[in-house]
């Protein structure tokens, strides 16, 4: 068949599926692009002709549109992906932030940037880097360490080797995430008879890899002599489908779950084993738990330093690890007994390996006595408290009031992820979607086109603060063009809480973290007489300003009926304060300082860092 090269990706990127469980599905719902002279006659006519059988979405930024991608991942489990396609130059490495993040979170990306002339012909063409070392560099090659699969395609018989392996990384759990191939111009628009077999309907086997006899041997052994275990599930928990069988678990033994980030709705908020959230934007429950553990069983999670509190919460000097993961890398951290596996079917194995296991009565009754007094503390801070401005913890009291049990809501960056881990009270696996591996400033907006893309079912809540907004809300617009429907909830608390809250906390006074008019002394005047809810609405929102906690309730009833695009705008007090997780995160703070408040948060640093230890 004589296609050219990037009509013959395009065909050869419909026709693939993922399976698992018995289960068939298109691994390719589409492809965003963005095109400029180094796409538009190779990918442009490609999708324009074989539009039929890889939908095309117009995005308006292109960092924007890897987010997307990655939401929609996200939200399908990453048994489904999106494909992105830019221009050279600006275009391709305005990806790479969200390759960095599809690659850090492990979700399925496919990257499809063009590239400078493979024949050099007219070298140099516009846009392109020139490097004396080597003609053979561009700028696609930032992608190579934020891909976990990158190729050029130099001549069209190198394409049906790439994408096998791009499809083998894509489709691989414990190997996935960004993968790019770039495409230099000239070669996307060469025709080349093509073998009708690159063509045909092709199915990847998403595994569930069980786990070894002696590792589930070793494993289940010391967890059957804990006296006071905890779980931490992790994102693979859900990536799995695995809740039902955490939950059996967790209800038999009676062994408390705490959850990461990712892994936050694992088990419903009000589950009698659920400890809420763990690390240093944990509860006070699951973090006092997690200091007593003798054994901790880690299910799909990869550690990170918000989740161990940076290698200081689990404290009892005989605690040992557990660690259920698909990725080997991911299962031996902190010493732990590897059980290299599937999720599910590493939790089935050790339930049925712990058969007559069970906490004692006492453990039981102290989790739930401390999961109790967090959840009152929760109830309070989100409670109205008629001040003069919101708080953000009665923010997200009413949104998590006021979204439907199914309802999904989407965050990235700030104070909010943290409060959100600590106080928003998940009800569906599904229904906690906060991209913190990378936590990546811009993304709520268009991971949450992404997500309401692979769920068009749900009502999505995407939560974001002016910082974030400001950095990218374009998505705005796609999701206005696509009609494809986002509740945006827009906290104007005029700066960045978040790095104000730690900036104070270091001995650095806030500097540079309120958005204020330059005085003589500094960026210290009023606050900058900005309109972002007139910005929204420009960019063809529909919008809600609110001010009180009465109207906040009412604009989010308005925007959930609505079938378009609705952003509701909220003025919040950013000095306000949520419940204290009582955990540490490590954060460097300067040895050497003319300032008081430097020094005392140094001596307060050399205090905490002590609580640090190596797990081995």
């Amino acid at each position: 068949m004589r296609l050219t090269v990037a009509q013959a990706l395009v065909r050869f990127l419909s026709v693939q599926y993922s399976e698992r469980d018995g289960v068939e599905r298109r691994f390719f719902a589409g492809c965003f692009g963005i095109f400029g002279h180094g796409n538009v006659a190779g990918m442009g006519q490609a999708l324009l002709e074989h539009g039929g059988e890889l939908p095309y979405l117009m995005a308006r930024n292109e960092q924007a549109m890897v987010h997307a991608a990655a939401g929609f991942a996200r939200m399908s489990d990453r048994l489904s992906a999106l494909a992105c396609t830019t221009s050279i130059g600006p275009g391709a490495t305005n990806m790479v932030t969200g390759a960095a993040l599809a690659t850090v979170n492990r979700l399925p990306v496919l990257l499809l940037p063009g590239d400078v002339f493979a024949t050099r012909a007219a070298n140099p063409v516009l846009q392109e880097l020139e490097d004396a070392r080597s003609y053979d560099v561009s700028v696609n090659d930032c992608f190579r360490p934020v891909s976990r699969y990158w190729d050029r395609i130099n001549r069209a018989e190198q394409l049906p080797g790439a994408l096998l392996a791009a499809m083998r990384v894509l489709t691989d759990p414990a190997e996935t995430g960004a993968v790019t191939l770039a495409l230099p111009q000239d070669v996307q628009a060469e025709a080349f008879d093509w073998p009708e077999e690159l063509f045909a309907r092709r199915v990847w086997r998403v595994g569930r890899p069980v786990p070894e006899p002696a590792a589930l041997e070793e494993a289940s052994a010391l967890l059957g002599g804990a006296e006071r275990p905890l779980i931490v599930a992790g994102g693979g928990v859900i990536y799995s489908g695995a809740t039902d069988e955490l939950r059996a678990l967790a209800e038999r033994t009676g062994i408390p779950v705490a959850e990461t980030q990712a892994g936050k709705g694992a088990l419903a908020w009000d589950h009698p084993s659920s400890v809420g959230a763990v690390g240093a934007t944990g509860t006070t429950a699951a973090n006092a738990l997690a200091r007593q553990a003798d054994v901790v069983v880690g299910i799909g999670t990869r550690y990170s330093d918000f989740t161990t509190a940076s290698h200081s919460l689990f404290a009892d000097p005989g605690v040992r690890f557990v660690n259920i993961n698909v990725a080997r890398a991911d299962a031996v951290k902190l010493g732990g007994v590897s059980v290299v596996a599937d999720a599910r079917e590493g939790i089935r194995a050790l339930h049925a390996a712990l058969d007559g296991y069970s906490v004692p009565q006492a453990y039981r009754d102290d989790a739930r006595a401390l999961t109790a007094e967090w959840n009152t503390k929760v109830d309070l801070a989100c409670a109205p408290r008629n001040g003069e401005r919101l708080t953000q913890a009665e923010v997200i009291g009413a949104v998590n009031e006021i979204s439907g049990p199914r309802d999904v809501v989407v965050c990235a960056a700030g104070s909010m992820p943290g409060d959100l881990h600590k106080l928003w009270r998940a009800r569906d696996p599904k229904g906690y979607h906060v991209e913190y591996g990378y936590s990546c400033m811009g993304y709520e907006i268009a991971g949450g086109l992404g997500v309401k893309m692979a769920a068009p079912d749900r009502e999505v809540f995407v939560m974001v603060g002016d910082g974030s907004y400001l950095m990218m809300a374009q998505e705005l617009t796609t999701a206005v063009a696509e009609g494809i429907k986002l509740v945006v909830v827009l906290v104007q608390n005029h700066g960045y809480a978040s790095i104000g809250n730690l900036s104070e906390s270091v001995g650095a006074q806030r500097f540079g973290t309120r958005h204020r008019l330059r005085t003589p002394t500094g960026l210290d005047g009023d606050p900058i007489p900005v309109d972002l809810a007139a910005n929204a609405a420009s960019l063809g929102a529909d919008v809600i300003r609110a001010t009180t906690a009465t109207d906040l309730r009412d604009a989010l009833q308005q925007a959930r009926k609505s079938p378009r695009t609705t952003v509701v705008h909220i003025e919040t007090d950013p000095l306000a304060s949520t419940p204290d997780s009582a955990a540490w995160w490590d954060v460097p703070v300067a040895e050497v300082s003319a300032l008081d408040s430097t020094r005392e948060a140094r001596a307060r640093y050399e205090r905490d860092k002590r609580t640090r230890r190596h797990h081995l």
